[in-house]
């Protein structure tokens, strides 16, 4: 059985890249490639949509899929944790249907957050500093938001970590207490950058996104589970196994 796939998003570089990716992929077939801006009424004939917009409108096309009872996977960064709460109570009242949100879907990235949770309950100083390209409009960016708030989770017995001077603007973004900076150039993909400072020495956990055929893996194995999924999903972590 083919599933029909609508992708909105997919006049941009991460929308377009899966809607190739599952147009040649068995099993799947992209039945319309939406750009932000278009009416959402082939959703209707879809058996799952794929959300890679802007943060701005996710939520909107969120909602009209799940209006249209459509499971929904969303790549679009924005989604910190009250957004994620309001959609949480959302799809309770819609037990059928489930939504799977990946802040980054490459499978280094979602491995190097994990790591930077467990090391955040050893060390009271860090920072993340966070690059992507240019035409990235949202900082910080969801791979960072979602490693603060894994840091900061893993810390819950511990206490928010040391954060000196965050009054004054060149320290970045608090994000769950840790301070983010954001860089956004020419000539970078992504690449971001977890730093522990402890007594006497300094770990420095880094991802770097070379191309993007990094993402394919993660896009289709969060496709592939989204029939199934029920209630909200964030992260590839449960897809892949790493909350066993």
């Amino acid at each position: 059985m083919t599933s029909r796939v609508a992708v909105v998003g997919a006049t941009g570089k991460l929308g377009g890249l899966a809607a190739d990716l599952i147009d040649r992929t068995e099993g799947f077939e992209v039945t319309a490639r939406l750009s932000s801006k278009d009416g959402l009424d082939a959703l209707a004939d879809a058996d799952l949509v794929v959300d890679m917009t802007v943060p701005v409108v996710s939520p909107t096309i969120v909602e009209a899929a799940l209006s249209a009872g459509k499971p929904v996977l969303v790549g679009t960064s924005g989604w910190n944790a009250e957004r994620l709460a309001k959609l949480g109570h959302r799809l309770a009242e819609l037990p059928d249907l489930g939504v799977i949100v990946v802040p980054n879907f490459s499978v280094g990235s979602v491995l190097a957050t994990r790591f930077a949770a467990i090391a955040g309950r050893y060390f009271d100083s860090v920072e993340i500093i966070e690059a992507h390209a240019a035409t990235k409009i949202d900082s910080p960016s969801g791979t960072a938001t979602r490693t603060a708030e894994l840091i900061t989770a893993a810390r819950a017995e511990l206490g928010p970590v040391a954060a000196p001077h965050v009054d004054q603007r060149a320290r970045g973004q608090q994000v769950a207490s840790i301070p983010v900076h954001s860089m956004r150039m020419s000539g970078i993909v992504a690449q971001q950058d977890v730093v522990f400072g402890g007594e006497g020495e300094v770990l420095r956990l880094t991802h770097q996104t070379i191309s993007g055929r990094s993402y394919e893996a993660g896009i289709l194995a969060a496709l592939r589970a989204l029939p199934d999924a029920r209630g909200l999903t964030v992260g590839l972590d449960a897809i892949l196994g790493l909350d066993d």
